[in-house]
């Protein structure tokens, strides 16, 4: 037990110098060098067949929910968004249990002040990670709760939605209300399949409540960096993927099946990264990463974006996206809980808020990250990284990425199949699927 823990401490400081040196050869090779020498995590593979067994359901829900039971703090002066970041970062009393789920952080992470609502989701939540575990009298607990809140609260969640959509909101209520019947009564018959579609059905209604919550953008983008594309909301991409040209594979082998092509769609959050959010959208934009082969995947990150290509066989290319003759960089862009707007240029240790949660965490599989060079808090421009996240790895508390690195979203479809996915792979396309209108390019 010894041996796994010293090992798991080791693997997290190694994440954080794994993924520094992103953009200089030397630094590359140092990492390179550092990881060859230090053991892997095992890579876990998905089920092998799409129909679940009870058994089976649960296992993946609890590897997807670990974590989702975060009893977020509702009160106090603080900003909702930044408290329940810090209560979905904390450790628990195993010391590992972690909020892995994408939509769920997306929601906490929401620009909202809402506690009725931000109640629901929690109880919703909870239904869904004590289902997992088979707790059917909590999970029943947690409907009544939510139930409770749909039937008593709701005025006061109407009263927050931004004007002219409460009769939306209203409609999606009403539609989440009969979706939490159905999971009470999947509950109460020990159904966990019907109850996770059920519970996802009516949280996916709660977030688009919240959503209505958010009114005009919560903050001013410094005016020094309004030279630079900014996404003011959030959108989301579609990337498709295919084997590369020298892969001694031709196809990906995704829960036992074999596909010519892997798709993953990514959403981009502007409220917590408005700048690596619209950079990035931007470059989707204009193709930037169409063809582009990925350049790492090491059981840690899977990332591309550098032109000079797999180890740098373009030696003359640009190490980033030119604009105007010179590389266009962004400032790194953290975002800690408490806080009213983002840090940019220098990480949360710097500014004093060391070990402080972050209102858009690393903690999910498939989150997205800005790379860097070690040394240069402003030097990302056009390289970024999905990061395969375990939280064996990197247990809750104990994130060496919040803060050092710019998260600008998750991957919300299809990210267990980017396991699948290795150096040498292409991107065959990157397409913008929602929020273009919100881009900011002038």
């Amino acid at each position: 037990i010894n041996q796994k823990r010293r090992q798991s401490t080791l693997m997290s400081a190694v994440v954080l110098l794994a993924l520094a040196p992103c953009a200089v050869a030397s630094s590359n090779a140092l990492s390179a060098r550092g990881l060859s020498a230090l053991p892997r995590a095992t890579v876990r593979m998905g089920l092998s067949d799409g129909r679940q067994s009870g058994a089976a359901a649960r296992r993946e829900v609890l590897q997807s929910a670990g974590g989702l039971a975060i009893a977020a703090t509702l009160q106090g002066a603080l900003p909702e968004a930044a408290l329940a970041a810090a209560a979905m970062n904390k450790a628990s009393s195993a010391g590992s249990a972690v909020n892995k789920d994408a939509d769920s952080l997306l929601r906490l992470g929401l620009p909202i002040n809402c506690k009725e609502v931000r109640e629901l989701a929690k109880e919703l939540e909870e239904a869904k990670g004590n289902s997992a575990k088979a707790l059917w009298s909590k999970a029943a607990n947690n409907v009544k709760n939510a139930k409770s809140i749909l039937s008593g609260k709701r005025k006061a969640i109407l009263a927050k939605v931004a004007q002219g959509s409460g009769d939306k909101a209203n409609v999606l209520l009403d539609s989440a209300s009969a979706d939490v019947d159905v999971l009470e009564a999947a509950v109460s018959e020990g159904k966990l399949e019907k109850a996770v579609e059920a519970e996802g059905a009516a949280v996916a209604k709660v977030g688009e409540v919240q959503e209505l919550m958010v009114g005009a953008f919560p903050y001013d983008v410094p005016e020094e960096y309004k030279g630079l594309p900014r996404l003011l909301g959030r959108a989301t991409v579609r990337m498709e993927l295919k084997r590369g040209p020298k892969s001694e594979e031709s196809k990906f082998q995704i829960d036992g099946e074999l596909k010519d092509r892997i798709t993953v769609t990514l959403l981009l959050d502007g409220y917590n990264a408005p700048i690596t959010a619209g950079n990035f959208l931007d470059l989707v934009n204009k193709g930037f990463y169409n063809g582009m082969e990925i350049q790492r995947s090491d059981g840690f990150v899977v990332q591309t974006g550098d032109p000079r290509g797999v180890d740098q066989e373009k030696p003359d290319a640009p190490v980033g996206y030119v604009e105007n003759g010179k590389i266009r960089n962004v400032p790194l862009e953290v975002f800690p809980a408490g806080a009213k707007s983002p840090i940019y240029g220098a990480t949360f240790d710097e500014e004093g808020y060391g070990g402080a949660a972050s209102t858009l965490p690393f903690q999910a599989y498939g989150a997205l990250g800005m790379a860097r060079e070690e040394y240069e808090a402003d030097s990302a421009s056009s390289q970024w990284f999905w990061l395969l996240f375990d939280s064996d790895l990197t247990p809750a508390g104990k994130n060496l990425l919040d803060g050092r690195y710019s998260c600008f979203g998750y991957t919300i479809d299809n990210a267990e199949s980017l396991r699948a996915v290795k150096v040498g792979d292409v991107i065959v396309s990157a397409k913008v699927m929602t929020g273009g209108d919100k881009l900011v390019t002038s």
